[in-house]
């Protein structure tokens, strides 16, 4: 019976050099397939680039143009130039910026008040973003929310004279007389109900002049109830009016009268 043993790998007939040069040959093609691929990425990135370039440099050619045609005063124009900007680059503060200045000259608060806050969330360091959104606010009506951005403003460029003079300034001019207007409304209101308390009489429904009179309008009301009126249409077409007492309650004939009522 023959003897158990392992049995031959396949590649131990192959020689050593062939082997050797086979894992070379494998290693050039691995190192040229490495070379591929990172030339691949390199020219994707370089590609995405030169396309960020371009997009960058059209929005600010749009931005550019809209910013003359608000100068011109034609605002709906500039609008669409900022927005064809903002689809190349969206995360432009400053054209959010300038288009919430054109929609306050609109006078279109509401959208102006959203541009304002879109420039305010891509660049809160901008401290023309939240003098602009302050005024959008101011405009609105919503003074408290306008003087708070325009000290948030201050706070990122302290020597802005115009945030500190004028805007910040004149909002706390409106809170005051907001304030002032509020607290008459509320005294008018007041001395309003304080007449009108007054004017009801306080009387004692329990004294003798209210009994005397309460007691007369009974009698009266008695008195009428007491008697009985009738209208009476005569066979002839002529009408007249009877008075029926209690006391007397015979009746005209009927044979010669139709009681109307």
């Amino acid at each position: 019976m023959a003897s158990f043993g392992w049995k031959r790998k396949i590649g131990e007939k192959v020689s050593k050099a062939t082997s050797q040069q086979f894992e070379a040959e494998a290693a050039d093609d691995k190192d040229l397939g490495d070379d591929d691929d990172a030339n691949w990425a390199l020219a994707a990135k370089r590609r995405k680039e030169v396309l960020l370039e371009d997009c960058v440099r059209k929005s600010k050619e749009l931005k550019d143009e809209g910013a003359n045609l608000a100068e011109n005063r034609r605002y709906r124009e500039a609008l669409v130039k900022w927005d064809e900007a903002l689809q190349l680059t969206p995360e432009d503060a400053t054209l959010y910026e300038m288009k919430s200045q054109v929609l306050m000259s609109l006078h279109e608060m509401f959208p102006a008040v959203h541009a304002a806050e879109m420039a305010v969330q891509r660049n809160p360091r901008s401290w023309d973003a939240w003098q602009t959104l302050g005024r959008a606010q101011l405009g609105l009506g919503e003074i408290a929310l306008a003087i708070r951005s325009f000290q948030v403003s201050l706070h990122i460029f302290p020597m802005n004279p115009e945030v500190w003079k004028e805007d910040l300034s004149w909002a706390r001019k409106l809170q005051e007389q907001q304030k002032a207007t509020k607290t008459g409304s509320v005294q008018a209101l007041a001395k309003g109900k304080e007449l009108v308390q007054e004017s009801i009489p306080d009387y004692d429904f329990e004294s003798d002049e209210i009994v005397a009179v309460c007691a007369a309008i009974a009698e009266k009301e008695k008195a009428l109830s007491a008697a009985k009126t009738m209208v009476i249409v005569s066979a002839s077409g002529t009408v007249e009016t009877v008075t029926e007492q209690d006391n007397c309650p015979a009746t005209p004939d009927e044979t010669l009268f139709i009681r109307a009522r």
